[in-house]
């Protein structure tokens, strides 16, 4: 383990995790059926604004713990 705040481990999972949870938002209707079913459906027309730019941030998230890594592994 190294010093940093975050462990590459813990980072990479949190990355992952996001991906997916994003993904499953953005490519399947989960949260169009939630939102309709919680009354919220007139909110639908903005889940784009805010999914992509979190499955971007996600998969950047994912990327560098995997370039992190892959660093430390290197360095041994």
């Amino acid at each position: 383990m190294s010093d940093k705040f975050v462990s590459n481990d813990r980072l990479l999972r949190f990355g992952i995790i996001g991906t997916v949870l994003a993904a499953l938002c953005c490519f399947t209707p989960v949260l169009v059926v939630l939102f309709g079913l919680v009354g919220l459906a007139a909110l639908v027309g903005y889940l784009d604004y805010v999914l992509f730019p979190a499955l971007g941030l996600f998969v950047l998230l994912t990327l560098y713990a995997l370039w992190r890594k892959h660093k430390n592994e290197a360095a041994r």
